[in-house]
């Protein structure tokens, strides 16, 4: 008997774009894995409880049609009640950035993407668990699939999800990174990995990497694998705007970990207080909160499918 399947699709990923392109694409689903259920989420944070709720009722197998965003949506939705063993997640990259699906080498292109989850080939990797505060200063926890991250990130999230993403996920990024250069401070942050202290100093920003990629093809943790028990971190210290602008495009290269002044690592649980005022915090491109958070690795803690080799 095929697995039950439930496809999630937020369709307003990629300006909208993905509700109309989930249109045209069903019948392909359909034909490639049989019967399936299709649910829209409504509101932000909506997965979390269509994942949730779908999986108790049966649902085996989860295609999220949207973004990073999204994903992590499930992720939380399932990882939070305890149903990580209960279902694979698949993933047609309709989203903004599409970064996690990026650094497994997933192909963008959505009909290759629906001939691997075909095929049916599963991969299980690690996740994340974050505490972290809202801005109404309230204690949340939540899962992320691929990159969290803060300070100069969690304002240019703020601000790409504010704009149409008309010119796409690359584009609304470097864009968006211009104008958060342009508008962030630097504040003091400390941050401690497996309980000793790393860094304590004013902080243009750091990442807690599963993935390589955030941003929209940012390579900001290159060497991150997401099935090595380990987060990669990355801290940008305090600089100009001038030299931030300067390191801006060695991003995409990866090339940025090569310079001193760049600090890197790797851990399992990693926490970071801002010192003096807030700090925002992104989570798989979404502006969630602020500091302090910690962030625990979670190995193993979920099987996708349409990844594997």
């Amino acid at each position: 008997m095929p697995a039950r399947t439930l496809v999630i699709a937020n369709p307003r990923s990629r300006n909208r774009a993905a509700s109309r392109r989930l249109k045209s694409l069903e019948a392909k689903l359909r034909s490639a894995l049989g019967p399936l259920d299709i649910e829209c989420t409504r509101a932000p944070r909506d997965a979390e409880r269509i994942a949730r709720e779908g999986v108790r009722s049966g649902i085996e197998r989860i295609i999220v049609a949207g973004g990073d965003g999204t994903l992590s949506e499930v992720v939380t939705g399932l990882l939070s009640a305890q149903l990580g063993d209960y279902a694979v997640i698949g993933l047609l990259p309709l989203g903004t950035a599409s970064d996690f699906a990026r650094g497994l080498g997933q192909p963008l292109n959505v009909d290759a993407a629906i001939e691997r989850l075909a095929a049916g080939k599963t991969l299980r990797v690690d996740a994340g668990r974050v505490t972290y505060r809202t801005d109404d200063r309230q204690e949340v926890t939540g899962y992320f699939a691929n990159v969290a991250s803060f300070g100069l990130s969690g304002v240019v999230d703020e601000l790409v999800n504010r704009t149409t993403k008309v010119f796409g996920g690359r584009m609304s990024y470097m864009i968006g990174t211009v104008r958060g250069i342009a508008r962030y401070r630097s504040g003091p942050v400390s941050i401690s990995v497996d309980g000793e202290l790393v860094f304590d100093g004013p902080l243009s920003v750091a990442a807690v990497a599963n993935g390589p990629y955030f941003g929209g093809g940012m390579r900001v943790a290159p060497n991150a694998r997401i099935d090595d028990g380990l987060f990669d971190w990355v801290i940008v210290p305090g600089m100009s705007r001038c030299a931030l602008l300067r390191k801006f495009p060695l991003l995409y290269r990866g090339s940025h970990i090569r310079d001193p002044q760049i600090l890197q690592g790797r851990g399992r649980v990693i926490e970071a207080c801002g010192v003096a005022g807030p700090i925002r915090l992104d989570v798989d491109g979404e502006s969630l909160g602020v500091l302090p958070a910690r962030f625990e690795l979670l190995p193993g803690a979920i099987t996708l499918i349409g990844f594997g080799e």
